[in-house]
């Protein structure tokens, strides 16, 4: 398998937009697909600006920016995305979705083609299996937020061959990124160990064990944490913490991946944290403070 000289990513969200920008960053010329002009358009507004504040911070030059976003390529049609050496899947964490995405693109493709799913809990061979690549369909799971978090995991089904391990590992590493392999269970490396912690401080708090501000602050100077559970979960988003602990509830149907019922009651009341303005905490001023409703 020759290197990989050209990407594609489906879903323009903060995610994938995000790996749109490291790879055309990294000197790929690449192509950045969503269902409509319009999140296409917003997908490369939020790479412009992450690009200028790059610019300002002294990141990189502006003859950087300007080369990156010269490389950067928008469709809405996921068989000119699939013309690539590598595509990566960023879309919604949802089986059936990501199953038929990789359905099409692999009737798209050229044979060489990798496929790769940046999902951070759904099983690299149930998405596999959707294809007739097997051996060139793996996990590369981004953080967020993609331009600054240095770590990616690899993630190996039964069916990744060498040559594709090789082939994204070494993609990674030209993204200026670090690689650890995973093996195919949910969750992974990371979320495997990071999911049940952040429950746990739920849980704690349920348990009249210390306040939500006092856990955060235990655990930022007492562990040197950058930032304390609650704060973390208001970071990532309660909906999405309870949708990743629902698939690896699923996956292993262990205790410590159930969602507890403050978390359930609290996306149902559709406080996700940051994006919705209020979760553990409240962002409606400038500093945030603990939400009132939560005692």
């Amino acid at each position: 398998m020759s290197g990989i000289a050209s990407v594609s990513v489906i879903g323009g969200g903060l995610m994938g937009s995000g790996i749109a920008q490291v790879c055309a960053q990294a000197g790929l010329p690449t192509t950045l697909c969503d269902v409509t002009p319009e999140l296409t358009a917003r997908a490369q507004a939020l790479i412009e600006k992450s690009l200028a504040q790059g610019v300002e911070k002294g990141k990189w030059s502006a003859e950087d920016q300007a080369a990156a976003l010269s490389r950067l390529t928008l469709t809405t049609d996921v068989a000119v995305a699939a013309q690539r050496d590598l595509v990566i899947e960023a879309i919604v964490e949802d089986l059936a979705v990501k199953r038929a995405l990789f359905a099409a693109l692999d009737a798209s493709a050229p044979e060489p083609t990798i496929l790769a799913s940046n999902t951070s809990s759904l099983v690299i061979a149930e998405l596999a299996v959707a294809t007739k690549r097997a051996d060139r369909v793996c996990g590369l799971h981004f953080f967020n937020p993609v331009p600054l978090m240095p770590l990616v995991e690899i993630v190996r089904a039964v069916t990744t061959s060498d040559a594709t391990m090789q082939g994204v590992s070494h993609l990674v590493l030209q993204l200026g990124k670090e690689p650890i392999q995973a093996k195919d269970r949910s969750g992974f490396v990371v979320n495997f160990l990071l999911v049940p912690y952040m429950l746990d401080a739920i849980r704690a708090f349920e348990h009249g064990v210390a306040s939500i501000e006092d856990i955060d602050t235990g655990m930022r100077l007492g562990c040197g944490h950058p930032m304390g559970p609650f704060t973390l979960l208001d970071f990532v988003g309660l909906d999405t913490v309870a949708r990743i602990a629902e698939i690896m509830f699923e996956e292993y149907r262990e205790a410590r991946y159930a969602s507890p019922p403050l978390l359930k009651r609290m996306v149902t009341a559709g406080w996700y944290g940051r994006k919705s303005g209020r979760g553990f905490y409240d962002y409606s001023a400038a500093t945030p403070v603990v939400n009132a409703a939560l005692g």
